[in-house]
């Protein structure tokens, strides 16, 4: 055998090895860019939670939620939290629990069974006739404006103008109600809200 030819064979196929051996090393490397983009398509699933009645379309991103979801969630709650009979405070209760922050799990069931008690014990029922939203996309809030109507024994006891404000967060997928809370009434607000509806 020649040696010359035998060296320029050997060189011939080291040459190939490494082309092989680049382009094997490129697609194990696309393989594992496309595992980590399929990865994040099917991994980050988004529990989005609606309220039942969805009449406007939303949007949701990173860790952020557009007006329109921000109103129709904040209606939700005001739904459940202000809407109460003794005869449903208690599954509103549980449904309103299913989406709040963990941190005010606690708290907030704590402050919804005492007034599910006082509901009871007085034979009391409230009703909030909505009139006014002010979301802040910005902050993840809404500050809700309407009356608050009381009965006791079916006869109407009150009827208040309040104000409320809702606090959302967006974390890991999914929104969780922060804080529901009542809001001072600021003077304009509350000569929109008067002219609305008496």
């Amino acid at each position: 055998m020649d040696d010359g030819k035998y060296q320029e064979d050997l060189k011939s196929n080291r040459r190939l090895i490494r082309s092989q051996r680049l382009t094997i090393g490129g697609l194990v490397g696309c393989l594992f860019v496309a595992l980590l983009i399929i990865y994040s398509i099917l991994g980050a699933q988004k529990v989005i939670v609606t309220p039942p009645h969805v009449t406007e379309s939303f949007w949701v991103s990173g860790e952020k939620v557009s007006n329109s979801y921000l109103e129709q969630m904040s209606g939700y709650v005001a739904w459940l939290m202000l809407d109460v009979t003794p005869g449903t405070i208690n599954w509103k209760k549980d449904a309103l629990l299913s989406f709040v922050e963990p941190a005010e799990h606690g708290k907030l069931k704590i402050r919804q069974e005492v007034e599910a008690e006082r509901l009871k014990k007085l034979n009391a029922s409230t009703y909030f006739l909505l009139q006014q939203l002010e979301p802040d996309e910005e902050k993840q809030q809404v500050f809700l404006t309407g009356r608050l109507r009381t009965y006791i024994n079916g006869q109407e006891t009150s009827v208040a103008l309040k104000r409320y404000v809702a606090r959302f967060v967006y974390r890991g997928g999914r929104t969780h109600l922060k804080t529901f809370e009542e809001a001072p009434n600021e003077p304009k607000n509350v000569a929109m809200a008067s002219g609305a509806v008496r």
